[in-house]
Parts: C-alpha cells; sequence; structure tokens
C-alpha cells in the first residue's frame, strides 16, 4: 500500500529525493513519517508531516538538511535529502501511523510500512 522509491547511490555532499507512493488507499488524512535503518542499528525516525501538511517534525542529525512534504492530490510524501553523508546511508522507510492524525516518532506507532528504499552515501 506504501510503496518508496528514489534511492540509490549518492557521494558526500550530494542530494536525493525520495518519493512513498500510496495505493490501494488512501492515506492523505494520515500523519506520514519518514525511518530509516542503517547496517547494524534499529530503526529510528527521520522526519514525520502532518496530515494537513501544517507541521513538520525531524531528527536532530537531518535537521536543516533534510525535507519532508506531501502532495495529497498525488496521495505521494516526499523526503529531499541535501548536504547527503556516509552516515546517512540506510534503508529508508515511509509509514502511516495506526491513530491516522498522530503525529509521532516511535515506529512502534505506525501500522502501514513501505517496502523501504536503500541509501547509500560514498564518501
Amino acid at each position: 500500500q506504501l510503496q518508496a522509491s528514489g534511492g540509490g547511490l549518492v557521494q558526500a555532499g550530494g542530494s536525493l529525493r525520495l518519493s512513498c507512493e500510496a495505493s490501494g488507499r488512501t492515506f492523505n488524512n494520515y500523519a506520514m513519517g519518514w525511518f530509516r535503518q542503517g547496517p547494524g542499528k534499529e530503526r529510528g525516525f527521520v522526519a514525520a508531516i502532518s496530515w494537513g501538511a501544517g507541521s513538520t517534525y525531524y531528527a536532530d542529525s537531518v535537521k536543516g538538511r533534510f525535507t519532508i512534504s506531501r502532495d495529497n492530490a498525488e496521495n505521494t510524501v516526499y523526503l529531499q535529502m541535501n548536504s547527503l553523508k556516509p552516515e546517512d546511508t540506510a534503508v529508508y522507510y515511509c509509514a502511516a501511523p495506526v491513530k491516522f492524525r498522530q503525529v509521532t516518532t516511535t515506529p512502534a506507532e505506525y501500522r502501514y510500512w513501505g517496502q523501504g528504499t536503500l541509501v547509500t552515501v560514498s564518501s
């Protein structure tokens, strides 16, 4: 139901834009989040956006470099990633929460998950 795409290999300092497209149902009235899981690490919060896009939230490690946005007409959420660093290397997942309008940073509070897209940042 959620399809993440846009990952790839990029040099440090480069940019990528991830997309998360919903199919089969609409998530327009859901808050949405991006998470990532690096090698040997637990899945961690990256960014979240309220259902109406009026509020956004970021992990301290990506604040000022990443931007989350959404296009409800396209049923798609984006993550623009600039000034990428090797430590940003991870599989990135988009997700929708159990409580559809709850903006939360906790992975356990999300019910719907995309399949993940791999971002590799070389030094």
